[in-house]
């Protein structure tokens, strides 16, 4: 017998071993089993894969595709991977995979040692997941941290290796990991981060978006640029190490200064115009709206819409700055500690967050030649000399406490293009311009109010107000049907009217310059805006014959009054009604249908509704004759030529200028509605509470600035138009009328006590009417 030259020690180690050994070896038998028989049946179908349908939101463009809008829970570009750029995938790899084109779906290395650091720590503490991992979790498992869920993300891992080729991989994490910021997929947070393209990002700036899948909280460049760019770092050293830039490369993109973009960049302010679009898409696709890629086209034109954007704000603004200044928005006590100060000016700012170029900042400092306020920004700004004008009176040692600013006020600021800071608020009025193509109805340009994050109603579809004088064209219209002619001399004389004549209240309008001109013809009468002449044809014609007479320029017959206050507008229109009422005017009179929509295509680019541009100038859609539309055009020129809206004529230098003021009671609303070539735009300003715009204000000095600043872009290079004249008008007694009214049966004077005077007729009546 040989004896055993083992130690007792010896002995023990090897029966531990052994005894070891079996263990893992039924641990490995137990894992297998459980593999095979628990969870491999029971792993989740890879249809969300091989047939992947990314949730891609609602974009809507203006019809030269700029991008106005998005609406989704996930911000997502699709982008095939063959588009996608190769310093981006090298991006990745560098730090997530760097062998993902080798191995089958598992890094046996890492795995390994995460798994086993895992069983013997009892705990979950490495990752190791390669890319196709990363897909198994991100698309069918939670982010619970367990051994099992690790083991059944390995085996969905080889099955879609299995499944698919690594570039189909690639192509499903590169779209689908979450960025932060609601971004999905790289394209994505390209545009929202850096607002621009995928195609055009530098090394440094894909090499940061790289390193935010690991931890997109920490690693967001938009709220942890610190950290952001401690990852950047991270992800330049690995793709220097595996080659896959130089060492300039890596010392360039080390240096470049990367420009974070704060919020989400549109080409074009346009909210409410991509709101409509919204409603639109919504009632038809309901929460497929949100996720099936749909791009909507719509018929706005970029630079028109920024015209009218910049319109609308530059003279809501310049109207409240003419009516005075009105205290800071709030007050706010600022603790001494500077942390917990900028912590309380933080919280503030919040509550009255900046709108566009009006920036909200809390006063730290303040005397009658200096403010200093810090915006949320975290920056100083400086407000001295003419920048503190508009508030000098909230300056004074002895002004009103509601009214003064003093240390803590919450005041808003705005920077001239100098750099130079002013004095600022937020305005009460609100406004509305819409812009349409008066041949087919199309939008060209919608403003719904001075701000669509404050206030998302839109006064272009939706707010109904007192058209004022702007409503008198169509009552001079309905006059041309009765005899009426531009030369009908009315008188402009004081008319009282008994409870009789009115059937209601006695009544005594004024014209609004409380003047009187005596006999005037009936184109002078509508150029200056004339109420009491106004009121003198409604009751010729009776305002039973007018009011069934509106309806065919679009106008809501139960929105208008059935008595003489008609003619004076104390009815009810939106903005968009009067402008397709006045683009029938403009287009020789027809009614056009105002439309948004030009088509809509999938996330995949394929059509799924177009909208054909009407036809123009279809017989059916005739509302008015021809004839008519053409009088009332050189009356509407008069108007902007000689009358209350010359100033359009002056300040634009054309000729070929249409449309009309418009001045409610009190002055309650102001309207401009105008045309020239094929656009047809009205401008409205006034208070969501009506009240009083102030007595020294008009239509003119309200909104047609509006009108004319857009008009100055819409119809820059285009050239002057003249209408050509329809058969049957003649031009007789000094201006236009129908032939069948030439021979002495037209009405050639109205209400008259005395004979016309001397100059009755404008000289511009000697010559035809431009028309």
């Amino acid at each position: 017998m040989i004896a055993d030259s083992k130690s007792p020690l010896q002995r023990r180690l090897i029966k531990a071993g052994i005894a070891l050994l079996g263990a893992g070896i039924v641990v490995l038998l137990f894992i297998i089993g459980y593999v095979l028989l628990v969870l491999a049946p029971n792993l989740p179908s890879l249809d969300a894969i091989t047939d992947y349908r990314p949730k891609i939101p609602l974009r809507v463009y203006t019809a030269d595709n700029a991008l106005i809008g998005e609406f989704g829970e996930e911000h997502r570009d699709f982008v095939a991977i063959k588009d996608v750029p190769q310093v981006m995938k090298d991006a990745l790899l560098s730090i997530e995979d760097s062998r993902f084109y080798e191995h089958g779906g598992i890094d046996f290395r890492g795995a390994t040692r995460a798994l086993m650091t895992d069983i013997l720590t009892a705990g979950y503490h490495q990752g190791a997941s390669t890319i196709t991992m990363q897909v198994a979790r991100n698309f069918f498992l939670t982010k619970e941290k367990t051994k099992t869920r690790k083991l059944t993300e390995i085996l969905l891992a080889y099955r879609i290796e299995a499944a698919l080729s690594k570039d189909q991989i690639l192509e499903l994490y590169m779209n689908q990991i979450y960025l932060g910021q609601r971004t999905h997929g790289f394209s994505s947070a390209a545009r929202i981060y850096f607002n621009k393209p995928l195609k055009d990002l530098t090394i440094a700036e894909a090499a940061m978006l790289a390193g935010v899948p690991q931890n997109p909280a920490r690693h967001n460049p938009a709220v942890n640029p610190i950290r952001a760019k401690q990852r950047q770092q991270l992800v330049l050293k690995r793709m220097l190490d595996l080659g896959h830039i130089t060492q300039a490369q890596y010392t360039q993109a080390l240096d470049e200064k990367i420009q974070i973009s704060s919020s989400q960049q549109f080409e074009a302010h346009a909210d409410y115009v991509a709101e409509l679009v919204r409603q639109n898409m919504y009632a038809q696709y309901k929460d497929d709206t949100y996720t099936r890629g749909f791009k909507v086209y719509t018929t706005i034109v970029k630079a028109e819409q920024d015209a009218a954007y910049d319109a609308l704000r530059r003279n809501v603004m310049n109207y409240d700055q003419r009516h005075g200044y009105r205290g800071p928005e709030a007050f706010i006590e600022l603790p001494k500690d500077e942390d917990d100060r900028d912590d309380a000016i933080d919280e503030a700012l919040l509550k009255h967050p900046s709108n566009d170029m009006l920036v909200s900042a809390v006063v730290v400092e303040v005397s009658p030649k200096l403010i200093r306020a810090e915006p949320a920004s975290g920056d100083t700004i400086e407000i001295t000399g003419d920048g503190l004008r508009f508030a000098a009176k909230a300056l004074q040692a002895n002004a009103n406490r509601d009214l003064k600013i003093r240390v803590g006020a919450i005041i808003r600021a705005s920077q001239d293009g100098k750099g130079r800071w002013a004095i600022s608020q937020l305005p009460e009025v609100d406004a509305a311009f819409v812009a349409l193509n008066s041949q087919d109805g199309s939008y060209r340009a919608m403003v719904g109010g001075f701000d669509f994050n404050r206030k998302k109603f839109n006064h272009v579809t939706s707010a109904w107000r007192q058209p004022g004088s702007s409503i008198k064209p169509f009552i001079y219209s309905a006059a041309l049907e009765k005899g009426f002619s531009p030369s009908t001399i009315i008188n402009d004389v004081p008319m009282p009217l008994t409870s009789a004549d009115t059937g209601g209240q006695p009544w005594d309008p004024k014209n609004d310059d409380g003047k009187f001109d005596g006999p005037i013809t009936m184109r002078t009468a509508l150029a200056q805006s004339k109420n009491v002449v106004s009121v003198r044809i409604l009751r010729a014609i009776t305002p039973q014959y007018a009011h069934s007479y509106l309806p065919r320029f679009g106008f809501d017959e139960a929105k208008q009054p059935t008595n003489l206050t008609l003619t004076l507008g104390t009815g009810s229109v939106t903005p968009v009604q009067m402008a397709g009422a006045y683009a029938v005017f403009a287009n020789g009179g027809y009614q056009v249908t105002p439309w948004l929509i030009q088509k809509v295509t999938d996330a995949r680019g394929t059509l799924v509704t177009e909208t054909k541009a009407p036809a123009v100038a279809q017989e059916e859609n005739r509302v008015i004759d021809g004839r008519n539309a053409y009088i009332v055009d050189t009356l509407l020129r008069e108007v902007v030529r000689t009358g209350t809206g010359a100033a359009a004529t002056q300040r634009l230098g054309r000729k070929d200028l249409a449309g009309k003021t418009g001045t409610t009671s009190d002055a309650v609303d102001g309207w401009f509605a105008g045309y020239a070539e094929n656009i047809v735009a009205v401008a409205w300003m006034g208070y969501d509470d009506p009240k009083s715009l102030g007595g020294r204000e008009f239509g003119a000095t309200l909104a047609m600035p509006i009108w004319i600043d857009y008009m100055k872009q819409a119809l820059s290079g285009k050239p002057e138009t003249q209408r050509a004249l329809p058969e049957g008008v003649s031009f007789m007694d000094g201006d236009w009328m129908y032939n069948e009214f030439s021979n002495g049966i037209g009405i050639k004077t109205l209400d008259m006590d005395v004979p016309p005077t001397d100059g009755a007729t404008p000289p511009a009546a000697a010559t035809p009417p431009a028309g």
